[in-house]
């Protein structure tokens, strides 16, 4: 049942079998959104003070302008989308909040917008501005008196050589740029100014640009949803309101290669992948698919990128994430501070807008015409390579789980939502201060009693069913390997340089109610007491597996493998009965010490797989 406000059409399960909603659904949706953020606008409607939660690190001001920005974004997708039809008449305190904020900014009065500087949040908050100004330009910046928009176009202007964060920021003054270039109002210096942050910015961040389709958001491996609704969304818009075919398909033909990988971050039941920073922007995950469409430099059926947007904010609504008062929660299903970093407030789940890009896409176009169709995770059974990121992907269509190994990505500041070696579609990370509760984690046991994070990540492969990657673990080096198939997986662990007699402790899935997670011992663990009653941001009272073990003298004394499994089937067989493992370790007076382990899985109804694994190097055949 929806445990939202909102009043909806009636469900059409003859075009949408699958979600029941339509393109009326979504303009609901809208209208109810920006409806509900009215009560919260000061009286000249340029800053919205939303409930919810305390101050981001940014402070109120701050605040307020991030939602003013992004639930303009969401009103300027809403209009341009409907041709300028604006029965509810939002440009109008838009235009009035645009006036209000920059008559003195960087002052003190209850309308004034703060100052754009160098790496701070209303730069980013000009970005989401800048772009509706753009997207709405015929119905709202071509109506202002000319001194409105004299002033707006100043007050944008800093964005162009404030200095950014070395991430998804760059494309901040690349975004406002591409309004002040085609702004008179800006001037000529101003224009010239726009065309250098365009081009600087599109330059910084081409070097992350690692191929298939994946960016890193900034020169580190971090690999997470920001590829879809930052780094490709910025250019692929740019580009196509610019009207550049050459930099449209510079940039749609990356974005139609990522949508391939990206299409496979959905489950069976609509949510997205459960991993990376700033989840609480929650629907905005489905973004690069309408852009996709609206491009046409997409993969996927119109059929199939209706259902999985539909399907994300048709998830979020029935669990909670609109309140009783119409308004976007800091969290997850509902409000969850795990997911939250020091620059979230009040209104940041707002940049949740960026899912209605596919109002852009008109009412007969065929991504709202064709019957939806299945997504990947619905089809069948697969478990898919991406090297670029580290990840292989494991979904189940009996229970539309999709599982995530992470032997790729990490950012140690947003631990645990990068650094854990597993994620789902149906599962949260426990907290980064939960400890020896850390879920889809292995390490050893410190002189200081805690258990060796995870970091320094380095990738060792990846292949048909596995995957492999090294990690320093409190200075111990830890090459680790999965190997999935079905539900199922192997995960394997080689303490590589460690002396004798060091505990070690691998811990599973937290899974809630309606879900089975389980570890099974198979070389050097033991089972240890799971533990229960943890917080993540599905469930209150998750259970979490937990194997333990201890070093020995020789390379197979340091071998540590386990059978794991998440599933939302129920009564699965026993774990144990899924795959056959066998060990092969070199002779104990090898005169070798960095000897291969041999390694042998033989599922019992799929493939079997040999791996060679030394402190270096992970080979399969």
């Amino acid at each position: 049942m929806a445990k939202h406000p909102f009043t909806l059409p009636d469900e059409d399960r003859a075009l949408s079998p699958y979600t029941g909603w339509t393109r009326a659904h979504w303009e609901a949706v809208a209208d109810g959104l920006l409806g509900a953020v009215v009560p919260y606008a000061t009286p000249g409607a340029a800053l919205y003070h939303l409930p919810g939660g305390p101050p981001s690190g940014s402070g109120v001001r701050s605040d307020g302008l991030e939602g003013y920005a992004r639930t303009f974004l969401l009103a300027a997708f809403r209009v341009a989308g409907a041709g300028g039809a604006d029965p509810h008449g939002v440009l109008e305190r838009y235009a009035a909040g645009l006036d209000a904020g920059t008559r003195t900014p960087g002052g003190d009065g209850p309308e004034d917008w703060p100052l754009i500087t160098d790496r701070g949040q209303p730069l980013v908050e000009a970005a989401s501005i800048a772009l509706a100004l753009r997207l709405t330009r015929p119905w709202l910046w071509d109506r202002l008196p000319a001194p409105v928009r004299e002033r707006a176009a100043r007050w944008l202007s800093d964005a162009l050589t404030a200095q950014a964060w070395e991430c998804n920021w760059e494309l901040f003054p690349v975004t406002v740029g591409g309004f002040l270039a085609e702004t008179e109002e800006a001037g000529e210096a101003t224009a010239a100014a726009a065309e250098a942050a365009i081009a600087r910015g599109l330059g910084r961040i081409e070097p992350w640009y690692r191929g298939e389709g994946w960016y890193s958001d900034g020169p580190a491996r971090h690999f997470d949803y920001y590829n879809g609704w930052a780094m490709h969304l910025y250019p692929v818009l740019h580009a196509r309101l610019s009207g550049d075919p050459a930099a449209l398909d510079r940039y749609g033909d990356r974005l139609a290669v990522h949508l391939a990988d990206y299409a496979r971050l959905f489950g069976g039941d609509g949510a997205p992948l459960h991993q990376g920073r700033s989840l609480t922007y929650r629907m905005a995950t489905t973004a690069p698919l309408w852009l996709g469409a609206l491009t046409g430099r997409t993969p996927l059926a119109p059929g199939v990128t209706r259902r999985l947007a539909s399907g994300a904010l048709r998830y979020f609504l029935d669990r909670g994430a609109v309140g009783p008062d119409g308004l976007l929660s800091l969290g997850w299903h509902g409000p969850y501070r795990g997911v939250l970093q020091r620059y979230s407030g009040p209104a940041s789940p707002y940049w949740a807008s960026k899912a209605f890009t596919g109002l852009l896409l008109p009412a007969g176009h065929p991504v709202w015409t064709a019957t939806e169709e299945p997504g990947p995770a619905e089809r069948a059974d697969a478990v898919t390579a991406l090297p670029v990121p580290g990840w292989l992907l494991q979904s189940t269509a009996s229970d539309g789980v999709v599982r995530l190994h992470n032997h790729g990505s990490e950012d140690a500041r947003y631990d645990p939502h990068y650094t854990r070696s597993g994620y789902s579609t149906v599962t949260g990370s426990t907290p980064v201060d939960a400890g020896p509760a850390a879920d889809n984690h292995f390490g050893p046991l410190l002189p200081d009693g805690t258990w060796a994070a995870r970091s320094a990540i380095e990738p060792l492969g990846a292949g048909d069913g596995w995957i492999a990657s090294a990690h320093d673990a409190g200075g111990h080096r830890v090459v680790s390997v999965v190997l999935a198939h079905g539900a199922a997986e192997v995960r394997i662990h080689l303490m590589s340089d460690s002396a004798p007699e060091v505990p070690v402790r691998l811990t599973g899935w937290a899974a809630g109610e309606g879900l089975h997670s389980a570890l099974h011992p198979v070389h050097g663990y033991t089972a240890d007491a799971p533990l229960s009653g943890l917080s993540t941001a599905f469930s209150t009272d998750a259970r979490l597996p937990v194997l333990t073990g201890r070093t020995g003298p020789t390379p197979g004394d340091r071998l540590f493998i386990a059978l794991a499994r998440l599933t939302g089937d129920n009564a699965p067989p026993p774990l144990a009965s899924l795959a056959g493992v066998r060990v092969t370790t070199p002779p104990a007076d090898t005169p070798d010490p960095d000897a291969a382990l041999a390694i042998t899985v033989e599922w019992t109804d799929g493939p079997r797989r040999h791996l060679r694994i030394t402190s270096r190097a992970v080979r399969a055949d």
